[in-house]
């Protein structure tokens, strides 16, 4: 299973971002979703998405679809409704509070299991700016996105462990032989600031 990303250019990932903050300021006042017009061909591919949000550096609202199994655009919009409204972790976002909110988009590639010998052996095959991780087991399931790790300075072992807890379970749940562990890349798309110009994030490095 390949990590390569069919990469988009700026104006696509301009045009997710435009899109997920009308459907959200749509959504907030009104509960109504604009109309998507002239969607380019390459939006039209299914693809996983998040969405997140953030209101004066810190996290306001982030969920998404980790699998390609939709439409880029239709997993957007729908990604960008719930990360306003259905994050369990937060009230739904108010009307008063859209000029303070910034918007992110990430892009996934289809995410693969990470085969090693022994769990001790996932940290040398995930980089840390570069993989986001699925971490799965009995049921439970966590994902953090490329850019936490790095956000936080955590190191591959930490984020492994942050991704157990992610999925409710115990930070060393990496080194069961039953847990698996997937990893995906992502392109990233935000706003320099709330309704602000919009620019694509490099690759993240850790510090």
């Amino acid at each position: 299973m390949s990590e390569r990303l069919d990469m988009l250019n700026l104006d696509e990932g301009k045009l997710l971002v435009k899109t997920a903050r009308e459907t959200i300021e749509s959504y907030v006042k009104e509960k109504k979703i604009p109309t998507k017009k002239n969607v380019p061909e390459t939006l039209k591919e299914k693809r996983g998405v998040f969405v997140t949000l953030t209101k004066n550096g810190e996290l306001r609202g982030c969920i998404g679809h980790p699998l390609p199994g939709m439409p880029l655009i239709d997993a957007l919009v729908d990604a960008s409704i719930s990360s306003a409204t259905r994050d369990p972790r937060f009230p739904p976002v108010k009307p008063s509070e859209l000029p303070e909110i910034e918007v992110e988009v990430s892009v996934l590639t289809k995410p693969e299991v990470v085969k090693v010998k022994h769990p001790k052996e996932y940290p040398k095959c995930i980089e840390v700016g570069k993989h986001g991780l699925i971490m799965e087991r009995d049921g439970f399931a966590g994902l953090l996105l490329p850019q936490v790790p790095v956000e936080w300075e955590w190191n591959e072992e930490e984020f492994l462990s942050h991704t157990c807890m992610k999925a409710g379970l115990p930070p060393d749940a990496w080194l069961d032989e039953r847990v698996c562990v997937s990893r995906f890349c992502a392109q990233i798309f935000k706003e320099t600031g709330p309704r602000g110009d919009i620019e694509e994030e490099k690759q993240a490095k850790k510090k």
